[in-house]
């Protein structure tokens, strides 16, 4: 198998299937051993087509429609493709049963997507003990202004938050979820800024000086946080662990900060 990108192939470890996996995306953090142990070969929306062919996978695994195109030329050259489009947390959940059933580890995969869930339940029932829950405004990129999408939204909720632009969440492709400015995020007003710039490091303090933004609660408060991309942007288990773990850890430091 051809995993392009992290979630397959931090899926097929966890489940103890690496051995089946040939290549991965180059972007592939998770778990470490991986980036050691597995060929690079694809990036999120390119991919080197011949050096995939030569690996001659059975199986390939990507994500989405912007990799419909890798797909498309994949198939071309006669290789089967699996392009999941999950975007949700129910989404995720479901990814990992399906993905182990493919690889027959359906047991396995069962019991890790139980686990996951009963995982995000435990959070839910801490953040439930809060005495406020915050609005919180996650920015996917700056230039143009992009928001989160539908399982970061909802694994805000589950931490405790309320994302507050929850009508765009539930768009799929990121130019539906573009902000034409920033004053939307002014009028909204967030008690807390979450940053994951895909790719690159996300500049609090250029967040904060954006015209006007200096009435946002958030920004008076000094709740701007950054979210690794790699935990929270892969529609994968590091987002409903490690990553949803980060944005409640951030919540509960907020309500003890007398956050209002």
């Amino acid at each position: 198998m051809v995993c392009l990108t992290e979630e397959p192939t931090e899926v097929l470890y966890a489940l103890g299937e690496q051995d089946r996996i040939v290549g991965i995306s180059g972007f592939t953090v998770r778990p470490p051993r991986a980036r050691k142990e597995k060929p690079k070969v694809s990036a999120f929306t390119s991919a080197k087509i011949e050096e995939i062919l030569k690996l001659e996978p059975d199986f390939v695994v990507g994500f989405s429609d912007i990799q419909a195109d890798i797909a498309a030329e994949l198939v071309r050259r006669g290789v089967e493709v699996w392009i999941s489009n999950h975007r949700s947390v129910e989404g995720i959940l479901d990814y990992v049963r399906r993905l182990g059933a493919l690889v027959g580890a359906a047991e396995r995969a069962n019991a890790c997507a139980d686990e996951l869930r009963r995982g995000l339940d435990a959070i839910e029932r801490e953040a439930a003990t809060l005495p406020v829950r915050p609005k919180v405004y996650f920015e996917e990129w700056d230039e143009p202004i992009i928001t989160g999408i539908r399982w970061v939204a909802e694994l805000v909720r589950i931490a405790g938050g309320d994302d507050v632009f929850p009508e765009l969440s539930t768009e799929p492709l990121a130019k539906a979820r573009i902000l034409a400015s920033g004053d939307p995020v002014v009028e909204r007003a967030p008690d807390i800024i979450l940053g994951s710039w895909c790719g690159k490091k996300f500049r609090p303090e250029k967040v904060a000086a954006r015209p006007g933004w200096d009435a946002i609660p958030a920004v008076q408060g000094g709740e701007l946080h950054e979210i690794k991309s790699p935990l929270i942007l892969q529609p994968g288990p590091a987002a409903l662990t490690d990553g949803v773990r980060e944005i409640a850890a951030i919540i509960r430091a907020w309500s003890q900060r007398g956050g209002s």
